[in-house]
């Protein structure tokens, strides 16, 4: 499309719905500049002109002009029937699907740093037998959390060696996954990382269940030559092509959910190493679980199912533990004011809807007679509960507050509620959602969030 037919468009929407050109380019693609831009000659890439175009889809029936007061502006939201999400709505929510989301989430809040830090202090709780430290982190994502809690385990057990499995589907998060490793296979040598995009009952032992999925598995071994972190970051940089060849995915009719084309393991260690390593690496058919520590940190929707919470996720990870070994669970807890913004726009929303002692007793329930030897500790709210923050300056809560830091405490609100693309184009058709969420900050002095976390741990004498 021309850029004098695009411009001629949004122009023609924009009378129609009472909005201003700057307005519009906020809302569709956060760039309130968009129509300066184009009437200069600019371009907007495919992408961006498809987001815009799903925009003005999306918001079809004519607006007014917003009247002054919050009030007014909430209830226009209202009228626009985007109140409640759909089944199908909820059922096509991924946490990581947007990755603009995400991304700008991770780097304004500091959830990733309080997780790795609470991962690491339970360290001091774990046993490890010979012939390694095992870990399984059960959704890597960007590998912020896994390259901190490698650092620690460096700490605590400088000359033991590691074998860590992580479970993560999405490429991008692999790729900058991989980016955070070189430093700590020059730091820790004796490690042996596997990446795998398996499923929850399949990752912990490296082996499909269905023989369809074992026949066109991908076992990778990259053996990592030299002595230096550029070294390994060179050869791990190379990966790129087999990465964008095997790690692809594809949405599930049935759930939603993405899944896996075809099972790969992604197999790195030293080669200066290998002989050390020989008993922890593992070979394909034949891998082990029998980990020490699992994490699950935000590893189902928080809208999920309880059943499905603990019967595909957390059940298959707690058989996974060795002998002394501990799971820590970490969902998202609401009650604070990251869900108080949320419901200025939405009052009847409750995302959060999975409890750490509900999950608890549906995952003994599951296991059955295999939680003979399983101990569960819901703990106190006081151990349990622990808080993170969205970073800011003083100076940002101020009477008046940016645009940007606007933007980034209503993107990590509705991040975290997991709020769907469709209700967001309603509630974002006014600016009542930036009242909202400026209300709120100046209320609290900032933003922050809760998440709530349990332990599942296997006796160190099994039964």
């Amino acid at each position: 499309m021309e850029s004098h037919a695009l411009v001629d468009e949004i122009a023609d929407y924009c009378r129609r719905h009472g909005l201003a050109e700057s307005t519009f380019g906020r809302l569709a693609i956060n760039d309130g500049k968009l129509m300066s831009r184009l009437r200069t000659g600019g371009r907007v890439t495919h992408e961006t002109l498809e987001r815009m175009q799903v925009f003005m889809r999306t918001v079809e029936q004519p607006l007014r002009r917003r009247p002054t007061g919050y009030a007014n502006g909430h209830a226009r939201v209202a009228r626009m029937s985007m109140l409640a999400p759909s089944r199908e709505a909820e059922a096509k929510f991924r946490l990581y699907d947007n990755r603009q989301k995400y991304l700008l989430f991770v780097t304004t809040c500091s959830e990733k740093w309080v997780v790795a830090d609470r991962v690491s202090r339970e360290l001091a709780n774990i046993h490890p037998q010979p012939p390694a430290v095992r870990v399984f982190d059960a959704g890597v994502g960007d590998g912020t959390i896994l390259a901190h809690v490698m650092r620690a385990m460096h700490h605590r057990f400088p000359a033991v060696p590691f074998y860590i499995v992580g479970k993560e589907i999405s490429l991008e998060d692999v790729r900058l996954t991989l980016e955070k490793m070189p430093d700590r296979f020059f730091e820790h040598p004796a490690t042996c990382l596997v990446m795998t995009n398996m499923n929850y009952t399949e990752a912990p032992w490296l082996t499909p269940k269905s023989v369809a999925a074992a026949q066109s598995m991908v076992w990778h071994e990259l053996v990592l030559t030299g002595d230096t972190a550029h070294d390994f970051e060179r050869q791990i940089a190379e990966l790129q092509p087999f990465l964008s060849q095997n790690w692809g995915a594809q949405i599930s009719p049935r759930s939603g959910n993405p899944v896996y084309d075809k099972p790969v393991a992604l197999v790195i260690y030293r080669a200066d190493y290998k002989f050390l390593l020989d008993a922890v690496r593992p070979r394909q058919g034949a891998a082990k679980a029998e980990y020490d520590l699992v994490i699950a940190s935000q590893p189902y929707r928080a809208r999920a199912p309880i059943d499905f919470c603990a019967r595909r996720v957390i059940a298959p990870l707690v058989r996974a533990l060795g002998p002394g070994g501990r799971l820590l669970g970490i969902h998202s807890h609401g009650d604070d004011p990251g869900l108080e913004i949320i419901r200025k726009i939405w009052p009847d929303e409750n995302p959060f809807t999975v409890g750490r002692h509900q999950l608890l007793r549906a995952v003994k329930a599951e296991l059955g007679k295999d939680a003979r030897d399983i101990t569960f500790h819901a703990n106190a709210d006081t151990r349990s509960l622990f808080r993170y923050d969205m970073h800011t300056l003083p100076n940002e809560i101020s009477s008046r507050m940016g645009t940007s830091t606007l933007l980034a405490a209503w993107n990590a609100a509705i991040f975290v509620a997991q709020i769907d693309d469709e209700r967001l184009a309603g509630a974002m058709a006014s600016d009542a959602y930036l009242e909202a969420t400026q209300d709120v900050v100046h209320k609290h002095g900032g933003l922050w969030f809760w998440d709530e976390s349990f332990i599942i741990s296997r006796r160190q004498d099994r039964l």
